[in-house]
Protein backbone atom coordinates (compact mmCIF):
# COMPACT_ATOMS: atom_id res chain seq x y z
CA UNK A 1 0.00 0.00 0.00
CA UNK A 2 2.82 2.26 0.92
CA UNK A 3 4.18 2.26 -3.08
CA UNK A 4 0.99 2.30 -4.26
CA UNK A 5 0.61 5.89 -2.11
CA UNK A 6 4.13 7.25 -3.48
CA UNK A 7 3.00 6.39 -7.01
CA UNK A 8 -0.46 7.94 -6.77
CA UNK A 9 1.58 11.33 -4.99
CA UNK A 10 4.06 11.02 -7.69
CA UNK A 11 1.17 10.61 -10.67
CA UNK A 12 -0.83 13.34 -9.33
CA UNK A 13 2.19 15.92 -9.42
CA UNK A 14 3.04 14.84 -12.76
CA UNK A 15 -0.56 15.59 -13.34
CA UNK A 16 -0.30 19.33 -12.20
CA UNK A 17 3.16 19.98 -14.23
CA UNK A 18 1.36 18.81 -17.09
CA UNK A 19 -0.92 21.62 -17.39
CA UNK A 20 1.84 24.49 -16.91
CA UNK A 21 4.25 22.97 -19.80
CA UNK A 22 5.05 25.51 -22.25
CA UNK A 23 5.13 23.82 -25.96
CA UNK A 24 7.39 25.59 -27.15
CA UNK A 25 10.14 22.45 -27.89
CA UNK A 26 7.84 19.50 -27.66
CA UNK A 27 8.13 17.29 -29.95
CA UNK A 28 5.36 15.79 -32.10
CA UNK A 29 6.40 11.82 -32.75
CA UNK A 30 8.81 11.15 -29.80
CA UNK A 31 8.42 9.42 -26.64
CA UNK A 32 8.63 11.88 -23.89
CA UNK A 33 6.54 12.79 -20.52
CA UNK A 34 3.68 14.49 -20.04
CA UNK A 35 6.17 16.95 -17.91
CA UNK A 36 9.47 16.83 -15.71
CA UNK A 37 12.52 14.68 -16.12
CA UNK A 38 13.43 11.40 -17.97
CA UNK A 39 16.17 9.58 -19.19
CA UNK A 40 17.19 6.44 -19.82
CA UNK A 41 15.07 4.16 -21.35
CA UNK A 42 14.21 1.28 -19.90
CA UNK A 43 12.37 -2.25 -20.13
CA UNK A 44 11.76 -2.52 -23.79
CA UNK A 45 9.68 -5.40 -24.10
CA UNK A 46 6.20 -6.96 -26.40
CA UNK A 47 3.50 -7.47 -23.81
CA UNK A 48 -0.05 -9.04 -25.14
CA UNK A 49 0.29 -7.91 -28.40
CA UNK A 50 1.60 -4.46 -27.74
CA UNK A 51 4.85 -2.64 -26.94
CA UNK A 52 6.06 -0.76 -23.80
CA UNK A 53 8.57 1.08 -22.89
CA UNK A 54 9.49 2.35 -19.61
CA UNK A 55 12.06 5.62 -19.06
CA UNK A 56 14.04 6.69 -15.86
CA UNK A 57 11.57 9.94 -14.71
CA UNK A 58 11.35 12.55 -12.04
CA UNK A 59 8.26 13.21 -11.66
CA UNK A 60 8.69 16.15 -9.48
CA UNK A 61 10.73 18.49 -11.28
CA UNK A 62 12.27 19.49 -14.73
CA UNK A 63 15.74 17.78 -13.05
CA UNK A 64 17.12 14.86 -12.32
CA UNK A 65 16.15 13.49 -9.14
CA UNK A 66 15.12 10.40 -7.48
CA UNK A 67 13.95 8.29 -10.08
CA UNK A 68 11.23 6.57 -10.89
CA UNK A 69 9.92 4.34 -13.93
CA UNK A 70 7.70 6.71 -16.49
CA UNK A 71 5.80 4.45 -18.82
CA UNK A 72 4.13 4.37 -22.25
CA UNK A 73 2.80 1.41 -25.02
CA UNK A 74 1.92 1.35 -28.85
CA UNK A 75 0.68 -1.39 -31.08
CA UNK A 76 3.02 0.19 -34.05
CA UNK A 77 5.84 1.63 -32.38
CA UNK A 78 4.65 5.22 -33.88
CA UNK A 79 1.26 6.51 -31.86
CA UNK A 80 2.27 6.43 -27.90
CA UNK A 81 -0.11 5.84 -25.12
CA UNK A 82 0.80 7.44 -21.72
CA UNK A 83 0.35 5.10 -18.82
CA UNK A 84 0.77 5.56 -15.36
CA UNK A 85 3.79 5.83 -13.20
CA UNK A 86 4.98 1.97 -12.99
CA UNK A 87 7.65 2.21 -10.39
CA UNK A 88 8.34 4.60 -7.22
CA UNK A 89 11.41 4.34 -5.20
CA UNK A 90 11.04 4.82 -1.20
CA UNK A 91 11.34 1.05 -0.05
CA UNK A 92 14.58 -0.46 2.21
CA UNK A 93 16.13 -1.59 -1.08
CA UNK A 94 15.27 1.37 -3.09
CA UNK A 95 14.74 4.52 -0.78
CA UNK A 96 16.72 6.30 -3.19
CA UNK A 97 15.44 6.02 -6.65
CA UNK A 98 14.61 3.12 -8.97
CA UNK A 99 17.48 2.72 -11.28
CA UNK A 100 17.95 1.37 -14.86
CA UNK A 101 17.13 -1.90 -15.65
CA UNK A 102 14.70 -3.96 -18.13
CA UNK A 103 11.29 -6.25 -18.55
CA UNK A 104 10.39 -9.69 -19.72
CA UNK A 105 7.23 -11.49 -20.18
CA UNK A 106 7.46 -14.46 -17.81
CA UNK A 107 4.59 -16.78 -19.07
CA UNK A 108 2.55 -14.20 -18.77
CA UNK A 109 3.21 -11.71 -15.95
CA UNK A 110 5.56 -8.99 -17.18
CA UNK A 111 8.51 -8.54 -15.04
CA UNK A 112 10.39 -5.35 -14.79
CA UNK A 113 14.17 -5.90 -13.33
CA UNK A 114 15.59 -2.89 -11.61
CA UNK A 115 18.60 -1.62 -9.83
CA UNK A 116 18.17 -0.21 -6.18
CA UNK A 117 19.84 2.84 -5.76
CA UNK A 118 20.67 3.92 -1.80
CA UNK A 119 23.04 6.66 -0.78
CA UNK A 120 25.00 6.65 2.33
CA UNK A 121 26.09 10.28 2.28
CA UNK A 122 24.54 11.90 -0.54
CA UNK A 123 26.26 15.04 -0.08
CA UNK A 124 29.85 12.51 -0.85
CA UNK A 125 28.15 10.70 -3.34
CA UNK A 126 28.55 7.41 -1.47
CA UNK A 127 25.82 4.96 -2.03
CA UNK A 128 25.29 0.91 -2.69
CA UNK A 129 22.56 -0.52 -5.34
CA UNK A 130 21.41 -3.87 -5.49
CA UNK A 131 18.97 -5.70 -8.05
CA UNK A 132 14.82 -5.76 -7.34
CA UNK A 133 12.07 -7.22 -9.33
CA UNK A 134 8.48 -6.04 -9.59
CA UNK A 135 5.52 -7.55 -11.64
CA UNK A 136 2.69 -7.05 -12.97
CA UNK A 137 -0.81 -8.97 -14.18
CA UNK A 138 -1.76 -6.50 -16.50
CA UNK A 139 1.42 -4.27 -18.08
CA UNK A 140 -0.37 -1.77 -16.26
CA UNK A 141 0.05 -2.21 -12.65
CA UNK A 142 3.26 -3.49 -10.48
CA UNK A 143 4.18 -4.98 -7.47
CA UNK A 144 7.65 -4.82 -6.28
CA UNK A 145 8.57 -8.55 -5.18
CA UNK A 146 8.37 -9.38 -0.93
CA UNK A 147 12.00 -10.93 -1.58
CA UNK A 148 13.62 -8.07 -2.41
CA UNK A 149 16.39 -7.74 -3.62
CA UNK A 150 17.07 -10.67 -5.33
CA UNK A 151 20.92 -9.61 -5.79
CA UNK A 152 21.80 -7.57 -2.88
CA UNK A 153 25.25 -6.76 -3.79
CA UNK A 154 28.29 -6.97 -6.46
CA UNK A 155 30.92 -9.30 -6.47
CA UNK A 156 34.01 -8.94 -3.99
CA UNK A 157 36.20 -7.19 -6.76
CA UNK A 158 33.61 -4.76 -7.54
CA UNK A 159 33.09 -1.09 -7.16
CA UNK A 160 30.18 0.36 -5.93
CA UNK A 161 28.98 0.84 -9.33
CA UNK A 162 26.59 -1.96 -10.14
CA UNK A 163 23.53 -1.39 -11.87
CA UNK A 164 21.04 -1.39 -15.14
CA UNK A 165 20.21 -5.27 -15.31
CA UNK A 166 19.36 -6.55 -18.77
CA UNK A 167 17.50 -9.97 -18.96
CA UNK A 168 17.05 -12.43 -21.14
CA UNK A 169 15.87 -15.82 -21.97
CA UNK A 170 18.22 -18.64 -23.60
CA UNK A 171 17.31 -22.23 -23.25
CA UNK A 172 16.37 -23.21 -19.80
CA UNK A 173 17.66 -20.24 -18.10
CA UNK A 174 17.44 -16.13 -17.47
CA UNK A 175 20.61 -14.27 -18.10
CA UNK A 176 21.28 -10.63 -16.58
CA UNK A 177 24.33 -8.46 -17.56
CA UNK A 178 25.02 -5.40 -15.34
CA UNK A 179 26.90 -2.38 -15.84
CA UNK A 180 29.90 -2.53 -13.10
CA UNK A 181 33.49 -1.44 -12.37
CA UNK A 182 36.10 -2.73 -10.43
CA UNK A 183 38.02 -1.36 -7.67
CA UNK A 184 40.69 -0.61 -10.18
CA UNK A 185 38.02 1.98 -11.80
CA UNK A 186 37.87 -0.63 -15.06
CA UNK A 187 34.50 -0.82 -16.72
CA UNK A 188 33.54 -4.08 -17.28
CA UNK A 189 29.80 -6.13 -17.98
CA UNK A 190 29.46 -8.79 -15.33
CA UNK A 191 26.95 -12.10 -15.43
CA UNK A 192 24.41 -13.86 -13.71
CA UNK A 193 21.92 -16.79 -14.35
CA UNK A 194 19.07 -17.98 -12.88
CA UNK A 195 16.09 -20.48 -13.12
CA UNK A 196 13.23 -18.41 -11.68
CA UNK A 197 14.14 -14.80 -11.99
CA UNK A 198 14.26 -14.75 -7.81
CA UNK A 199 17.64 -16.62 -6.88
CA UNK A 200 20.79 -15.65 -8.80
CA UNK A 201 24.31 -17.43 -9.28
CA UNK A 202 27.08 -14.83 -10.42
CA UNK A 203 29.19 -16.51 -13.54
CA UNK A 204 31.70 -13.82 -14.00
CA UNK A 205 32.58 -11.12 -16.11
CA UNK A 206 31.28 -11.14 -19.49
CA UNK A 207 33.84 -8.32 -20.79
CA UNK A 208 35.59 -5.66 -19.77
CA UNK A 209 37.65 -2.43 -20.41
CA UNK A 210 41.78 -2.72 -21.48
CA UNK A 211 42.20 0.68 -19.87
CA UNK A 212 41.05 2.53 -22.22
CA UNK A 213 37.14 2.16 -22.68
CA UNK A 214 36.14 4.20 -19.37
CA UNK A 215 35.68 3.82 -16.17
CA UNK A 216 32.47 2.72 -15.69
CA UNK A 217 30.49 0.84 -18.68
CA UNK A 218 26.13 1.64 -18.38
CA UNK A 219 23.26 0.40 -19.54
CA UNK A 220 24.52 -2.77 -20.91
CA UNK A 221 23.16 -5.18 -23.41
CA UNK A 222 23.60 -8.32 -25.14
CA UNK A 223 21.94 -10.01 -28.07
CA UNK A 224 22.59 -12.11 -31.10
CA UNK A 225 22.23 -10.11 -34.48
CA UNK A 226 22.90 -11.70 -38.00
CA UNK A 227 24.54 -14.59 -36.55
CA UNK A 228 26.40 -12.93 -34.54
CA UNK A 229 26.60 -11.48 -30.67
CA UNK A 230 26.70 -7.80 -30.04
CA UNK A 231 27.19 -6.21 -26.50
CA UNK A 232 25.74 -2.37 -26.46
CA UNK A 233 27.49 -0.31 -23.58
CA UNK A 234 27.78 3.31 -22.11
CA UNK A 235 30.98 3.48 -21.36
CA UNK A 236 31.76 6.37 -18.64
CA UNK A 237 35.08 8.29 -18.91
CA UNK A 238 36.75 7.68 -22.68
CA UNK A 239 38.55 10.98 -23.66
CA UNK A 240 38.29 12.38 -27.21
CA UNK A 241 40.18 11.40 -29.96
CA UNK A 242 39.89 12.79 -33.83
CA UNK A 243 36.16 12.87 -34.31
CA UNK A 244 35.14 10.28 -31.70
CA UNK A 245 34.25 11.01 -28.08
CA UNK A 246 33.28 14.20 -28.04
CA UNK A 247 30.06 13.79 -25.46
CA UNK A 248 30.57 13.78 -22.40
CA UNK A 249 29.81 9.81 -22.25
CA UNK A 250 29.27 7.57 -25.16
CA UNK A 251 27.30 4.90 -26.27
CA UNK A 252 28.84 1.90 -28.51
CA UNK A 253 29.32 -1.49 -29.03
CA UNK A 254 31.62 -5.00 -29.32
CA UNK A 255 30.80 -7.48 -32.08
CA UNK A 256 31.92 -11.35 -31.73
CA UNK A 257 31.44 -14.44 -30.74
CA UNK A 258 29.81 -15.58 -27.32
CA UNK A 259 29.68 -19.21 -25.72
CA UNK A 260 27.12 -19.62 -23.15
CA UNK A 261 29.22 -22.73 -21.65
CA UNK A 262 31.94 -21.00 -21.16
CA UNK A 263 31.13 -17.37 -21.13
CA UNK A 264 33.51 -16.28 -23.28
CA UNK A 265 33.22 -13.58 -25.17
CA UNK A 266 36.18 -13.24 -28.47
CA UNK A 267 35.35 -9.32 -29.94
CA UNK A 268 36.52 -6.85 -31.90
CA UNK A 269 36.96 -3.43 -30.80
CA UNK A 270 34.57 -0.74 -29.59
CA UNK A 271 32.44 0.80 -32.01
CA UNK A 272 30.54 4.43 -30.95
CA UNK A 273 26.74 3.80 -32.58
CA UNK A 274 25.44 7.32 -33.18
CA UNK A 275 27.98 10.43 -33.93
CA UNK A 276 25.53 13.09 -32.84
CA UNK A 277 25.26 15.49 -29.55
CA UNK A 278 22.68 13.16 -27.76
CA UNK A 279 22.49 9.93 -27.83
CA UNK A 280 22.93 7.53 -24.42
CA UNK A 281 21.75 4.61 -23.11
CA UNK A 282 20.34 2.73 -26.14
CA UNK A 283 18.41 -0.44 -24.59
CA UNK A 284 16.63 -3.17 -27.32
CA UNK A 285 14.08 -5.58 -27.86
CA UNK A 286 13.50 -8.35 -30.32
CA UNK A 287 9.98 -8.43 -31.35
CA UNK A 288 7.10 -10.88 -33.04
CA UNK A 289 8.55 -9.78 -36.73
CA UNK A 290 11.81 -11.01 -35.50
CA UNK A 291 13.29 -7.38 -35.55
CA UNK A 292 15.80 -6.26 -33.44
CA UNK A 293 15.00 -2.60 -32.40
CA UNK A 294 16.39 -0.13 -30.10
CA UNK A 295 15.73 3.28 -28.59
CA UNK A 296 18.22 5.47 -27.28
CA UNK A 297 18.06 8.73 -24.80
CA UNK A 298 18.15 11.58 -26.95
CA UNK A 299 19.85 14.13 -24.45
CA UNK A 300 23.22 14.33 -22.93
CA UNK A 301 24.31 14.71 -19.62
CA UNK A 302 25.60 18.08 -18.21
CA UNK A 303 24.55 19.35 -21.85
CA UNK A 304 22.18 22.64 -21.93
CA UNK A 305 18.79 21.53 -21.84
CA UNK A 306 16.51 24.94 -22.27
CA UNK A 307 13.23 23.34 -22.29
CA UNK A 308 14.10 22.97 -18.40
CA UNK A 309 12.89 26.60 -18.46
CA UNK A 310 9.36 25.09 -19.81
CA UNK A 311 8.55 22.52 -17.65
CA UNK A 312 10.31 19.22 -18.73
CA UNK A 313 13.45 18.14 -20.19
CA UNK A 314 14.64 14.97 -21.96
CA UNK A 315 13.02 12.83 -24.65
CA UNK A 316 13.94 9.49 -26.81
CA UNK A 317 15.33 8.70 -30.20
CA UNK A 318 12.76 6.91 -32.83
CA UNK A 319 12.71 3.08 -32.53
CA UNK A 320 15.52 1.54 -34.60
CA UNK A 321 16.23 -1.80 -36.41
CA UNK A 322 19.02 -2.89 -35.88
CA UNK A 323 21.29 -5.10 -38.59
CA UNK A 324 24.42 -6.14 -39.16
CA UNK A 325 26.61 -5.69 -41.83
CA UNK A 326 30.42 -6.82 -42.33
CA UNK A 327 30.42 -6.48 -38.21
CA UNK A 328 28.94 -2.82 -38.30
CA UNK A 329 25.57 -2.57 -36.79
CA UNK A 330 23.47 -0.44 -38.57
CA UNK A 331 20.54 1.85 -37.60
CA UNK A 332 17.35 2.55 -39.35
CA UNK A 333 14.27 3.88 -38.89
CA UNK A 334 11.56 1.12 -38.10
CA UNK A 335 9.31 0.69 -41.52
CA UNK A 336 6.07 1.84 -39.72
CA UNK A 337 7.31 5.66 -39.23
CA UNK A 338 6.16 5.85 -42.80
CA UNK A 339 2.77 6.43 -41.26
CA UNK A 340 3.35 9.28 -40.31
CA UNK A 341 4.06 10.62 -43.63
CA UNK A 342 1.01 13.38 -44.73
CA UNK A 343 1.95 15.31 -47.85
CA UNK A 344 4.37 14.27 -49.81
CA UNK A 345 6.55 17.02 -51.69
CA UNK A 346 8.74 16.13 -54.82
CA UNK A 347 10.89 18.64 -55.37
CA UNK A 348 14.08 17.43 -57.43
CA UNK A 349 14.51 14.26 -59.51
CA UNK A 350 18.23 14.05 -61.61
CA UNK A 351 18.77 17.89 -61.80
CA UNK A 352 22.33 18.96 -61.85
CA UNK A 353 22.93 21.67 -58.87
CA UNK A 354 25.56 24.31 -59.06
CA UNK A 355 24.95 26.57 -56.33
CA UNK A 356 21.88 25.80 -54.30
CA UNK A 357 18.59 25.37 -54.11
CA UNK A 358 15.68 26.32 -51.55
CA UNK A 359 12.58 24.89 -50.82
CA UNK A 360 9.89 27.17 -48.60
CA UNK A 361 8.60 25.31 -46.09
CA UNK A 362 7.84 26.67 -42.45
CA UNK A 363 6.71 22.95 -40.75
CA UNK A 364 8.42 22.08 -37.68
CA UNK A 365 7.51 18.49 -38.13
CA UNK A 366 9.07 16.89 -41.75
CA UNK A 367 11.02 13.81 -43.19
CA UNK A 368 13.25 14.43 -45.66
CA UNK A 369 14.79 12.28 -48.40
CA UNK A 370 17.96 13.53 -50.13
CA UNK A 371 19.81 11.79 -52.77
CA UNK A 372 22.93 12.89 -54.39
CA UNK A 373 24.92 11.47 -57.02
CA UNK A 374 28.58 11.42 -56.40
CA UNK A 375 29.84 9.06 -59.23
CA UNK A 376 31.37 11.70 -61.52
CA UNK A 377 30.99 14.42 -58.65
CA UNK A 378 33.61 17.40 -59.05
CA UNK A 379 32.32 19.24 -55.64
CA UNK A 380 34.43 19.53 -52.73
CA UNK A 381 31.30 19.07 -50.74
CA UNK A 382 27.60 18.90 -50.74
CA UNK A 383 24.42 18.61 -48.31
CA UNK A 384 21.11 20.13 -46.81
CA UNK A 385 20.69 22.70 -44.15
CA UNK A 386 17.28 23.28 -42.37
CA UNK A 387 17.03 27.25 -42.31
CA UNK A 388 15.41 29.23 -40.19
CA UNK A 389 14.98 32.95 -40.39
CA UNK A 390 17.42 35.36 -39.34
CA UNK A 391 20.33 33.26 -40.20
CA UNK A 392 19.86 29.79 -38.07
CA UNK A 393 20.38 26.95 -39.43
CA UNK A 394 21.11 23.16 -38.80
CA UNK A 395 23.56 21.45 -41.36
CA UNK A 396 24.35 18.51 -42.93
CA UNK A 397 27.49 18.43 -45.07
CA UNK A 398 29.86 15.58 -47.10
CA UNK A 399 32.93 16.05 -47.42
CA UNK A 400 34.06 14.43 -50.81
CA UNK A 401 37.93 14.41 -50.01
CA UNK A 402 38.13 13.95 -46.38
CA UNK A 403 35.05 11.19 -46.83
CA UNK A 404 33.37 12.73 -43.73
CA UNK A 405 29.49 13.65 -42.98
CA UNK A 406 28.97 16.85 -40.82
CA UNK A 407 26.25 17.80 -38.52
CA UNK A 408 26.58 21.98 -37.27
CA UNK A 409 24.23 22.50 -34.97
CA UNK A 410 25.74 25.44 -34.02
CA UNK A 411 23.41 27.92 -35.05
CA UNK A 412 20.70 26.41 -33.95
CA UNK A 413 21.04 26.87 -30.37
CA UNK A 414 23.69 24.03 -29.76
CA UNK A 415 27.03 24.87 -27.95
CA UNK A 416 29.77 22.82 -29.06
CA UNK A 417 27.69 22.33 -32.12
CA UNK A 418 29.79 20.28 -34.30
CA UNK A 419 30.36 16.68 -35.13
CA UNK A 420 31.45 14.38 -37.56
CA UNK A 421 31.74 11.29 -38.79
CA UNK A 422 34.02 9.22 -41.71
CA UNK A 423 31.68 7.86 -44.70
CA UNK A 424 32.76 6.19 -47.29
CA UNK A 425 29.85 6.84 -49.11
CA UNK A 426 30.77 5.61 -52.91
CA UNK A 427 28.78 6.57 -55.70
CA UNK A 428 25.50 8.00 -53.84
CA UNK A 429 25.05 9.75 -50.65
CA UNK A 430 21.36 9.22 -49.64
CA UNK A 431 20.41 11.29 -46.20
CA UNK A 432 17.58 10.35 -44.63
CA UNK A 433 16.25 13.58 -41.99
CA UNK A 434 13.81 13.53 -39.51
CA UNK A 435 13.25 17.19 -37.55
CA UNK A 436 10.96 17.51 -34.91
CA UNK A 437 10.69 20.76 -33.78
CA UNK A 438 13.88 20.67 -31.29
CA UNK A 439 15.38 17.63 -32.58
CA UNK A 440 17.31 15.92 -35.87
CA UNK A 441 17.93 12.79 -36.51
CA UNK A 442 20.04 11.87 -39.72
CA UNK A 443 20.72 8.22 -41.15
CA UNK A 444 23.13 8.40 -44.29
CA UNK A 445 23.53 5.60 -46.94
CA UNK A 446 20.81 2.92 -45.16
CA UNK A 447 22.49 3.89 -41.57
CA UNK A 448 26.10 3.57 -42.56
CA UNK A 449 26.24 6.87 -39.91
CA UNK A 450 24.04 8.17 -37.84
CA UNK A 451 24.03 11.25 -36.33
CA UNK A 452 20.92 12.43 -33.35
CA UNK A 453 20.97 15.90 -32.15
CA UNK A 454 18.32 18.32 -29.62
CA UNK A 455 18.03 21.71 -31.49
CA UNK A 456 16.54 24.55 -30.01
CA UNK A 457 15.97 27.11 -32.38
CA UNK A 458 14.87 30.62 -31.80
CA UNK A 459 12.72 31.57 -34.80
CA UNK A 460 10.71 30.18 -37.56
CA UNK A 461 11.78 27.96 -39.83
CA UNK A 462 12.53 29.07 -43.49
CA UNK A 463 12.35 26.26 -45.63
CA UNK A 464 15.06 23.38 -46.83
CA UNK A 465 18.46 24.36 -48.94
CA UNK A 466 20.13 21.93 -51.00
CA UNK A 467 24.08 23.00 -51.82
CA UNK A 468 27.67 22.41 -53.33
CA UNK A 469 30.73 23.97 -52.69
CA UNK A 470 34.03 23.34 -55.21
CA UNK A 471 31.41 22.13 -58.49
CA UNK A 472 28.37 21.01 -59.59
CA UNK A 473 26.58 17.51 -58.52
CA UNK A 474 23.50 16.32 -59.72
CA UNK A 475 20.66 15.72 -56.77
CA UNK A 476 18.59 12.25 -57.96
CA UNK A 477 16.17 12.98 -55.36
CA UNK A 478 14.77 15.69 -52.87
CA UNK A 479 12.02 14.96 -51.34
CA UNK A 480 10.07 15.99 -48.40
CA UNK A 481 6.88 14.84 -46.25
CA UNK A 482 5.01 16.78 -43.43
CA UNK A 483 4.70 14.35 -40.33
CA UNK A 484 1.75 13.79 -38.00
CA UNK A 485 1.54 14.94 -34.31
CA UNK A 486 0.66 11.80 -32.35
CA UNK A 487 0.59 14.30 -29.48
CA UNK A 488 -2.06 16.64 -31.26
Amino acid sequence: MLTINKIEQAQHSLNEAEKKVNHQYRLGYHIMAPANWINDPNGLVQYKGEYHVFYQHHPYDENWGPMHWGHVKSKDLVHWQHLPIALAPGDTFDKDGCFSGSAVDNEGELTLIYTGHNYIDKELDTFFQNQNIAVSKDGITFEKAETNPVIAEPPADSSHHFRDPKVWKHEDFWYMILGNSTKKKEGRVILYRSSNLRKWEYVGVLAKSGGDLGYMWECPDFFELDGKHVLMISPQGIEAKGDSYHNLFQTGYLVGEYNYETNTFHHGSFTELDYGHDFYAVQTLLDDKGRRIAIGWMDMWEANMPTKEDGWCGALTLPRELTLREDKVLMNPVQELTSLRKTQYNMLTNKALSNSYVVEVNEDLLEIQAVFDLADCQASSVGIKIRGINNEETLMCYNLNEQKLLLDCTHSGKEDGVRKVALQAGETLALRIFVDRSSVEVFANEGQATMTSRIYPKESRLGIELFTEGGNVIVKELTYWNLKDIWG
